[in-house]
């Protein structure tokens, strides 16, 4: 059986992760900070076809983390798929905006979550992928945390400035390039995707009402990766075109 733990997975792009990779198969664990927000998901998806449970999971709360960890351990023994999904925008609406591009106290709210938050859930799981046949890690980055196309005028990201959740972003990059390395001797592959810009929760209402994107076509590439072969990328950028520009 093919377990697979997807942070943030009871609503938007999580959720759409969990069932086109429970749809594969795959047995999913439906990581939510919420625990009656988890358990609805799990019973959707399971009216869907989808072997799912929820999983109470704060990726903000490393101690909280060490019982779910201990849960996996004991009802499978190992997880096959980690997927970072969870993360936060605060800065898309106009009141953040007001603040400035050199506001400590977004940069930490926005880096606890997207940075910390994943590296805690690793730090949490993996010695269950090391235990798995082909552990894979995929890391829901954005290309606006790509430096080059950031720089670019030509890119349509150039214009997009939300200093945090760039910067958080570059940063989630940077440590999937730095774990890649760290992994290479072992089963385990860990790659950055961008699902694109996608109709959820994430930037507030305006952005979800002008995302082009559902979430079933951003966790395409999601998905792919978490499912990558053996012979496959590892310590790479991609989106559903390919690799993306560091």
């Amino acid at each position: 059986m093919t377990i697979a733990l997807i942070t943030g997975a009871n609503k938007g792009l999580g959720f759409a992760t969990a069932e086109q990779l429970g749809r594969s198969g795959v047995k999913i664990l439906v990581g939510s900070r919420d625990s009656d927000k988890g358990a609805e998901a799990a019973e959707l998806l399971r009216a869907r076809d989808v072997d799912a449970e929820p999983i109470l999971l704060d990726v903000t709360d490393p101690a909280g983390l060490r019982p779910a960890a201990a849960r996996v351990r004991e009802g499978y023994g190992h997880l096959d798929i980690l997927v970072n999904n969870a993360g936060v925008l605060p800065e898309a609406t106009e009141s953040d905006r007001v603040r400035g591009p050199a506001d400590l106290a977004m940069f930490k709210a926005t880096f606890e979550t997207n940075v910390f938050g994943a590296v805690a859930v690793i730090e949490a799981f993996l010695p269950l992928l090391e235990a798995a046949p082909a552990g894979r890690i995929v890391n829901v980055s954005s290309t606006m945390g790509s430096l080059q196309d950031q720089l670019d005028p030509e890119s349509p990201y150039h214009g997009m400035v939300v200093p945090a959740y760039q910067s958080s972003k570059a940063a989630l990059n940077a440590f999937t390039v730095v774990l890649s390395k760290a992994l290479a001797d072992t089963r385990v592959k860990v790659n950055s995707v961008c699902p694109g810009w996608v109709q959820t929760d994430l930037g507030g209402p305006e952005n979800k009402a002008a995302a082009p994107m559902t979430p079933a076509e951003g966790a395409t590439i999601v998905a792919e990766m978490a499912l990558v072969a053996g012979d496959g990328a590892t310590g790479g950028f991609f989106d559903r075109n390919g690799p993306v520009r560091w």
